[in-house]
This record gives C-alpha cells, sequence and structure tokens, in this order.
C-alpha cells in the first residue's frame, strides 16, 4: 500500500503487514467476551478473537499512548497559561466507504477503550444523524446524493463538535432512522462530556475550499485528535453492498415502515440488479470523488481484503 502521490518520493506512512501489526499488541488484555463480537459486528462484516487480536488490540494500545500524550500536553499548557478549562475530550475519527465495515470498528474501539483503566467515558456519534432531512434534499433536488457531503447539514455538525471540544455538558445530536431512511423529529442523542468520543461517517475527513482572504474554514476534522480510515479495493465493496442489499431484503425491508419495503419481493435477480445500479449512482460516485481522496489525511489506514479481513495497516509517522 503505497499512499504517495506520484511525484512524491517520501511516504507519510510506515506499513505493517498484518503480522508485523499483531506482534504490536504485547501484553494488551483482551477484555471483550466472545459474545459480545455478534453485537459489535455489523451485518456480513467479519469480526472474530483474532481481527480483535491481531488487529484492535493493538490499536488499542497505540491509541492508549496517543490519548495519554495528549491530556499530559493539555495539562502542561494549561499550567504554563495559568489558566483553567472544561474537560476537553479525545476525538477519534473513523472514515470509509458505504459497506466497508466503519461501523463495526467504531463500536469495537468503543468498547476496547470504555475498558481501559479507571474506565474512561467513550461516547459514539455517527453523521448520519447530521444529514439534511429527506424533504430538504427532495427540494434541493439532491436526494441521491445522500450521503454526499452537501447532503449533510455542516454548520449544525460543526457546532456539535465545538461545543463537545468546549467542554460543554448534555449536547445533543439529531437521531438518524435506519428504518424510515430520515432524520427522526423531535428525537435528540446526548453526548455529556466524554472522556473519549468516537464520530464516524463516510465523509468525515473532508476538507474545504480555502479562502483567498485568509478566513478560517472549519472542517469536520479539525476536531479530531486521530482518525482512522478503513480501506478496501472497490470490486470487494461493490460485492460487501449487493450482498448486504440482499440480505436486508430478506429482513429489514420487510417491516412495512421500511423506506425500502419496494424492495422486499424483489428476485435475486432484480435485487442484484437494483444494488448495482444504486452501488455505482450514488455510492461508487461518493467513493471516487469525495471519500477515497481523504485518504490520506487519516492518521492510521486499515486495508481489507476480500474477506473483509485487515491485511495491513498504514500508521502516518510523527
Amino acid at each position: 500500500m503505497d499512499i504517495r502521490a506520484p511525484e512524491q518520493q517520501y511516504n507519510p506512512y510506515r506499513i505493517y503487514t498484518r503480522e508485523q501489526w499483531a506482534r504490536l499488541r504485547d501484553d494488551t488484555p483482551m477484555t471483550l467476551e466472545p459474545g459480545e463480537f455478534d453485537r459489535l459486528r455489523s451485518l456480513h462484516d467479519r469480526l472474530d478473537l483474532q481481527e480483535v487480536e491481531d488487529i484492535y488490540l493493538p490499536l488499542s494500545r497505540l491509541l492508549s499512548i496517543y490519548v495519554d500524550a495528549m491530556q499530559r500536553l493539555y495539562y502542561a499548557e494549561r499550567q504554563f497559561l495559568n489558566i483553567r478549562d472544561r474537560k476537553v475530550p479525545y476525538i477519534i475519527g473513523v472514515a470509509g466507504s458505504v459497506a466497508v465495515g466503519k461501523s463495526t470498528t467504531a463500536r469495537v474501539l468503543q468498547a476496547l477503550l470504555a475498558r481501559w483503566s479507571p474506565r474512561p467515558k467513550v461516547e459514539l456519534i455517527t453523521t448520519d444523524g447530521f444529514l439534511y432531512p429527506n424533504a430538504v434534499l427532495d427540494r434541493q433536488g439532491i436526494m441521491q446524493k445522500k450521503g454526499f457531503p452537501e447532503s449533510y447539514d455542516l454548520p449544525l455538525l460543526l457546532s456539535f463538535l465545538s461545543d463537545i471540544k468546549s467542554g460543554r455538558r448534555h449536547v445533543r445530536a439529531p437521531v438518524y432512522s435506519h428504518l424510515t431512511y430520515d432524520i427522526v423529529p423531535g428525537q435528540w442523542a446526548e453526548v455529556d462530556q466524554p472522556d473519549i468520543l468516537i464520530v464516524e461517517g463516510v465523509n468525515v475527513l473532508q476538507t474545504g475550499k480555502l479562502p483567498r482572504d485568509g478566513k478560517a474554514v472549519p472542517v469536520v476534522s479539525d476536531f479530531f485528535d486521530f482518525s482512522v480510515y478503513i480501506d478496501a479495493d472497490e470490486a470487494a465493496l461493490r460485492r460487501w453492498y449487493i450482498k448486504r442489499f440482499l440480505a436486508l431484503r430478506d429482513t429489514a425491508f420487510t417491516n412495512p415502515k421500511s423506506y425500502f419495503n419496494r424492495y422486499a419481493l424483489l428476485s435475486d435477480e432484480e435485487a442484484t440488479a437494483t444494488a448495482t445500479a444504486i452501488w455505482e449512482r450514488t455510492n461508487l460516485a461518493n467513493l471516487e470523488d469525495n471519500i477515497l481522496p481523504t485518504r490520506p489525511r487519516a492518521t492510521l489506514i486499515l486495508k481489507k481484503g476480500p474477506d473483509h479481513v485487515v491485511e495491513s495497516v498504514a500508521l502516518r509517522r510523527l
């Protein structure tokens, strides 16, 4: 995995094979119970004891080093400036394509980090809640671009992260329903001064166009202390998306309240053709135009193979 521009000589990442990365676990204890894997794993994603031991326990150990170093720097700076601030959480971003396994990674990290001593408070938020409601997307003519950067209420998301980073209490985020495929009116998720916040979403590493007048243009990743990009080849992503679509056709789509209920009676051939069309029209375009270009901005990249197993890890050099 070479994460460089064609003309670039210096690779900003150190690349580790799965075997090399697994050895970095050292003596990090396994704190997950076997029965938890099904709860943490998304549909058709790969998560077993070996994956946690080889990939996520070394990552948990690395994050403990990063968090400890940031906390010590923060307290030293406060002492130097003679100021007293509210608690500032450590924020981790998790990015990658649709169907790549972001939710599984985010949930596993949350479970592992929450069991560090002395039991930090770890919260998880997805950016789905900051999508514009369907009525707004319809009105703007971008319903087919749901998940693209322009489909998010960016000012609301930035305000949320700013409040979190400033240590405010009881910060609210909108709630998204995958059943109705829309924002749930009047419902909110509350985040109250966590020690660590994980923010998961396809476009959390997006940048903004820089203004010529030098005015500040905040982006979501400005608030991140560490970021993870989950990578896979497009052919694998397409296959995983279609497989997930077929599974949902037989489960969630059968609910009469599901936004996708109209797909529940499709044959295998019809469902495959429909999923392929959706992938190519929306998800592939979003991947190529918006998501994949942000990969080099991540602190760490998990590269998955065709079987959803992480094959290599790239860590940005300090």
